[in-house]
């Protein structure tokens, strides 16, 4: 990994930076394809210190932050067993959010990010590593096709009132 790239596990002490870099991740990536009032409905639910905070306590589930130069650029949600959104497959872990800020794309964040998910599900021996991404982030999909994951499902998220699908990828460790 790049020396000025460092993966640090986020503790309930940073559930606020956390919040913050959820919330302007989230709208950066999606708000210029969405209804503004779907993408609220769906922050003011999703992106609460309550949530993120019941999120960080759950044993099942991890996060980590990406640091460029020492600042936050990015961050990873991984799942394992019931914590997963999906599946629940103990052999499995699940990339609920991969998010890089607008300002460090295009430096190996991401890539670094997805890389250290595969070190971990490898690490546990687990059999296989898989996500949900929208069907119109093309640039999520192409990035996880390189990374060797491939679809094999979908599913319906809902993005306030507005129905979506998702397509379901994995990659076998």
């Amino acid at each position: 990994m790049p020396n000025n790239i460092q993966i640090s596990k986020v503790n309930v002490k940073d559930a606020a930076t956390l919040l913050e870099l959820s919330r302007t991740t989230f709208f950066d990536a999606f708000l210029h394809q969405n209804n503004p009032a779907d993408m609220e409905a769906y922050a003011a639910a999703a992106f609460t210190l309550p949530k993120i905070q019941l999120e960080l306590n759950n044993p099942d589930s991890e996060f980590y932050f990406a640091l460029v130069g020492g600042a936050v650029a990015g961050y990873l949600k991984l799942n394992y067993n019931a914590a997963q959104t999906e599946l629940k497959d103990a052999h499995a872990v699940e990339v609920e959010r991969i998010y890089v800020l607008n300002s460090f794309q295009g430096q190996q964040v991401g890539k670094q990010l997805m890389e250290f998910a595969m070190q971990q599900a490898t690490s546990r021996q687990l059999k296989y590593i898989w996500l949900g991404v929208w069907e119109h982030n093309t640039k999520a999909i192409g990035f996880y096709k390189i990374k060797g994951f491939g679809p094999f499902g979908s599913h319906n998220f809902m993005l306030g009132s507005d129905e979506q699908t998702d397509i379901l990828m994995k990659k076998e460790l």
